[in-house]
């Protein structure tokens, strides 16, 4: 039937200790991935939704803002907060430049691309 499998008892058990220490292994490695990707999952449930606008700041605490960008924007530095589209148009308005890879200034309709 097993024609694969030694013939005598001392070999077979050494076989079967192989094999429940290997599957104790993969068992492991099952609870440590389903731990990571359950932990993944709670991560994206709590992450906070993308903001739909973004002022970036200079590098000191009195700066002014220096770009305008869409929320989500790649190219936003990490000194950006989160806004809304009225102080985004006053910052145009102002005079703060608007990203040009995003181009705020055009999802407001302030400008055509």
């Amino acid at each position: 039937m097993f024609d694969d499998l030694p013939p005598d008892l001392p070999r077979l058990r050494t076989l079967e200790t192989w094999l429940a220490m290997t599957l104790d292994r993969v068992r492991q490695q099952i609870t440590a991935v389903e731990r990571r990707e359950a932990e993944r999952q709670r991560g994206e449930q709590a992450r906070p939704a993308t903001p739909d606008w973004l002022i970036e700041y200079g590098l000191n605490r009195d700066a002014v803002p220096n770009a305008v960008h869409v929320g989500g924007c790649r190219m936003a530095g990490k000194r950006s907060r989160p806004t809304d589209s009225e102080t985004v148009r006053r910052a145009i308005a102002g005079g703060v430049p608007a990203c040009s890879f995003c181009r705020p200034d055009t999802e407001l309709g302030i400008l055509d691309g």
